[in-house]
């Protein structure tokens, strides 16, 4: 049988056969669901962020790391909901309305599975009432807009108005990034957070949360 601690090494080298190969396995032989992501997934994501943040990882890395990550969360999820346990908080991410780049999104959100959270991925060129109606669903969850261009990057206000307008923004947070995409407008919309990188975001929903 293979040892569940060799999940960590799997998602930190990017080997995504090995790692549905040790989750299979681990399942099979009964293994705690929780004990799998919080033993060994997070703190091998948690690493992939840290090697990325000193530039040993890059974002192919970053990449297949994430790649295996989501290879053994799809079939650990099943037995997690089967055991209520809960994720560390639900995340709604989408590309504002305009813009239709989705490959730092998609980055984010994969980090973001890979660091405990519920993601939901609305996709591209999403509208402020979408944002809106993702946050009517639940209260505390945290809206993560992307955007890759300086004529986008304003849709993000838009949303945060359409939050105030109907009467929901206080009961959200709101985090933002994407290449043009600065602390400093971040500030000036009101945003509760900025990521200026995939890694890094975890770290913001993080604290969000804390918060």
């Amino acid at each position: 049988m293979s040892d569940p601690a060799e999940l960590y090494n799997a998602i930190l080298t990017g080997n995504a056969k090995k790692a549905e190969e040790v989750t299979k396995a681990a399942i099979a032989a009964n293994a705690d669901p929780g004990e799998l992501v919080q033993k060994y997934m997070i703190p091998a994501m948690d690493e992939v962020g840290r090697r990325f943040e000193c530039n040993e990882y890059f974002v192919p890395e970053l990449l297949i790391a994430a790649r295996a990550m989501k290879t053994a969360l799809e079939l650990i999820t099943p037995h997690l909901m089967a055991s209520g346990a809960e994720p560390m908080g639900r995340v709604v991410i989408g590309t504002v309305q305009g813009d239709l780049h989705d490959i730092g999104k998609n980055l984010v959100a994969s980090m973001l599975e890979g660091g405990g959270f519920q993601v939901v991925d609305l996709g591209v060129d999403v509208p402020a009432e979408k944002f809106v109606e993702a946050a009517k669903e639940k209260d505390g969850t945290i809206l993560a807009l992307s955007a890759l261009l300086t004529t986008t990057m304003t849709m993000m206000k838009n949303v945060i108005d359409a939050l105030e307008k109907a009467g929901v923004r206080s009961r959200v947070k709101v985090m933002i990034g994407g290449a043009p995409i600065t602390q400093q407008y971040a500030n000036e919309i009101g945003a509760d957070g900025f990521s200026d990188n995939a890694s890094a975001a975890v770290a913001v929903a993080r604290k969000l949360v804390a918060n």
